[in-house]
């Protein structure tokens, strides 16, 4: 089978997963040049930042560092340059103070 049919049998196979679990699967289409941007960017930044750091014993453990890294650093203290490179605590206080 050539390597398109395997990614079209994947992806539909994916696709009637997400409908058994009542999930709806994204709208974007071919061509939407920005529709999954941000989360790819994420993503790519959690497996660098996060996953090619270090190794964990468990699933629970991963699990654990992966919310850590979101909440207490990503969402916190990360400096995003969609923010002007400033964290989004201090994205938040700027505009706080703006309208003080």
């Amino acid at each position: 089978m050539s390597y398109l049919i395997v990614r079209k049998v994947r992806a539909l196979a994916f696709g009637q997963r997400l409908s058994e679990a009542g999930i709806l699967g994204s709208m974007g289409t071919v061509g939407d040049a920005y529709d999954n941007a941000a989360a790819e960017s994420f993503w790519a930044t959690l497996q660098t930042e996060l996953f090619d750091r270090q190794t964990w014993p468990t699933r629970r453990a991963l699990q654990s560092a992966i919310f850590d890294y979101i909440e207490a650093f990503y969402n916190r203290r990360r400096r995003h340059s969609s923010l002007d490179y400033v964290s989004p605590v201090e994205f938040e206080l700027s505009l706080t103070n703006q309208t003080a």
